[in-house]
């Protein structure tokens, strides 16, 4: 065979290979993700209990941040550079547990100076992961979002009076002018002269149940908290000897429109995404990861609730369908290379 007709046999059968590779969609390089798996358990999930043998049995996965240098505003490094998780379910809700290293606590934001520590996990509310850096349009994404000064307050109430202990005032505007600097805002006459609380912000809530924010994001710039009737992912934070512990837990099944809804034994797409107070991160300075399966073991579930999309891989088209056709264009190939062959050899003979 010339080395004219050999080249061409090798152009044909290349050309061959990647067309089904671009018809099947097999990428030609691909690296193995991070999976996390939700392990199931019969016994009550330790949702403020960090220190829980239960997290035990689960198997930890160290996942990888960098710092967000996409939009502004950037955070020029990553100061925290990785997260480890762990996830258990029960058949009717789930409790991820979050672990990092941070040498400070911050967990105040009354100061215009004081940044609070924080964690993020978010989940696809389409088919499919969309950017992995709050969405994008048509790729909305649900984001539990956890916060060390919402923690604190659960526990005493943070204010100016915390902040500066020495500060003096006579007394608050339609208050009781004998409560002075102890006004808080449920001393307050008429709520319309505090608009954050009067305007339904969670953030000025008088009635804090739970140090994690849900929220829906379908880009950058997009951002918006769910209502407080559609609040209802629980968690817990605790820091001790340089490394804060955060947990969030939210049940399986939801009503919500804008709520990432679980099932057993089916695998969903989630990021995470940490900030630092200390290092002066907040909003899209913090590092983030990429995306990884968070896969719930099977196990007893809990009624399914009202359809809507899921983010879930499992739902795609199993491995042995795709497979089959491609052992069918392989074997094609094959022919095809042997038949050139023969007809090369015999244009040879000839010669």
């Amino acid at each position: 065979m010339n080395r004219s007709i050999r080249s061409r046999l090798l152009a044909v059968c290349a050309l061959l290979l990647v067309g089904a590779l671009t018809v099947f969609k097999v990428p030609l390089a691909s690296s193995q993700g991070l999976t996390l798996l939700a392990a199931y358990t019969a016994e009550q999930l330790p949702a403020s209990a960090p220190d829980s043998p239960l997290w035990q049995t689960t198997t930890a996965i160290q996942i990888p941040l960098s710092a967000q240098q996409i939009t502004a505003p950037q955070l020029a490094s990553a100061r925290i550079q990785s997260v480890t998780s762990r996830a258990l379910h029960d058949g009717s809700q789930l409790a991820l547990m979050l672990e990092w290293s941070d040498d400070t606590e911050d967990a105040s934001s009354v100061g215009a100076q004081d940044f609070p520590d924080a964690a993020a996990v978010q989940f696809p509310l389409v088919e499919g992961p969309p950017f992995f850096c709050m969405g994008q349009a048509g790729g909305d994404v649900n984001i539990w979002h956890w916060k060390a000064d919402r923690q604190a307050d659960l526990a005493a109430r943070q204010d100016m009076q915390t902040r500066f202990p020495n500060m003096h005032v006579d007394y608050y505007p339609f208050t009781d002018p004998g409560l002075g600097a102890l006004a808080g805002a449920a001393d307050y006459n008429d709520t319309n002269y505090l608009p954050a609380l009067a305007s339904g912000n969670l953030l000025a809530s008088l009635t804090l149940g739970s140090p994690v924010e849900d929220l829906v994001a379908g880009g950058f710039g997009t951002l918006t908290s769910q209502p407080a009737q559609g609040q209802n992912v629980g968690g817990f934070g605790e820091w001790s000897g340089g490394r804060w512990r955060v947990i969030f837990v939210r049940d399986l099944a939801s009503t919500e429109a804008q709520d990432v809804v679980f099932r057993a034994a089916q695998v969903y797409p989630a990021a995470f995404a940490l900030w630092d107070g200390s290092n002066g991160e907040r909003d899209g300075q913090k590092s983030t990861s990429q995306w990884i399966s968070l896969q719930l073991e099977a196990g007893v579930t809990a009624p399914p609730a009202a359809a809507q999309p899921t983010s879930t891989t499992a739902s795609r088209e199993p491995y042995i369908f795709v497979l089959a056709p491609m052992a069918a264009v392989m074997a094609l190939l094959v022919l095809g290379a042997a038949g050139l062959f023969v007809v090369a050899s015999l244009q040879a003979r000839r010669k």
